[in-house]
């Protein structure tokens, strides 16, 4: 059982039902604008339910949709939650290369903090895509102000992510362009495999048993765990779409029971922002 003194990471990846990877190609950026957006609407309720159990979270927030819902994002703001970058325009890091992701990272933070007045010092890359041979993402991050990242998933079964060498817990990365710190999904290691146990549709399609196992491990370790959700897996529309019917599954079934999946959890276990975490690693050195 997790330990009951260890506070978890709750993260919000805060994008529309058109911005999945697997559902990219049915939904080209330049039509976007002509699209229904339906996450200010689920981000009022993730937001009611957060404070219903007084969790602050971290929201990874879209450049592009901060854009078309600046009132959303100052309400997420305002209601005491940590406002980080899931870049501009949702494409894979090892598509845009080094000089189109400075842009969207640098561009995202600057939606962000023109919205907030704040800081944002947060990243995670679309579909966790920074994967092996990509590190120079990590430069950028630091030259273009980051100071941590959430990217990072220590896993090998994913087809399109994973960085099986990464440490499953937060960690300092030593990089040219200064340290970054990093804060990797959850996984959960089971008869000797190690599983994703982060959330989303891990948290949706399987048993709940394996994120508490992912959870309560990382806290048997002494740290931290990492839950992530998106807001089109809280809603109860499915979008009209000629995808195959796997990609279907996995983006969208089992949202009808997350919500009460989510309620059991918070109630057992104690959940904060990133930034809160971040900051005693600073004064840990």
């Amino acid at each position: 059982m997790t330990h009951p003194l260890t506070t978890h990471h709750f993260t919000v990846d805060v994008e529309e039902y058109f911005h999945p990877t697997a559902l990219a190609p049915y939904y080209p950026m330049d039509g976007w604008t002509g699209l229904e957006r339906r996450s200010p609407r689920v981000m009022d309720r993730v937001l009611d339910f957060l404070a219903e159990h007084e969790v602050t979270a971290t929201f990874f927030i879209l450049g592009w949709l901060a854009e078309q819902e600046p009132d959303m994002v100052r309400r997420c703001a305002e209601a005491g939650h940590e406002i980080a970058s899931h870049g501009y325009e949702h494409e894979l890091v090892g598509r845009l290369g080094p000089e189109r992701f400075r842009d969207s990272v640098r561009r995202s933070r600057e939606v962000l903090q023109d919205l907030i007045g704040q800081d944002v010092i947060g990243y995670r890359a679309p579909s966790f895509s920074i994967v092996p041979g990509l590190e120079w993402a990590f430069d950028v991050l630091l030259e273009e102000g980051y100071r941590y990242d959430a990217s990072l998933f220590p896993i090998t079964q994913h087809p399109t992510y994973g960085y099986p060498s990464s440490p499953p817990d937060p960690h300092w990365i030593d990089r040219p362009a200064g340290r970054l710190a990093e804060f990797p999904s959850t996984t959960a290691r089971f008869l000797g495999r190690t599983l994703p146990a982060s959330g989303g549709a891990y948290f949706r399609i399987l048993p709940p048993a394996l994120v508490y196992r992912g959870l309560g491990q990382a806290s048997r370790r002494g740290h931290p765990g990492m839950f992530y959700i998106h807001p089109w897996e809280l809603d109860e529309w499915v979008p009209e779409v000629n995808a195959p019917r796997i990609q279907m599954i996995r983006t969208f079934f089992g949202r009808t029971r997350t919500w009460k999946r989510m309620d059991t959890m918070l109630q057992r276990l104690s959940f904060g922002p990133i930034r809160s975490r971040f900051e005693e690693m600073q004064r840990e050195g």
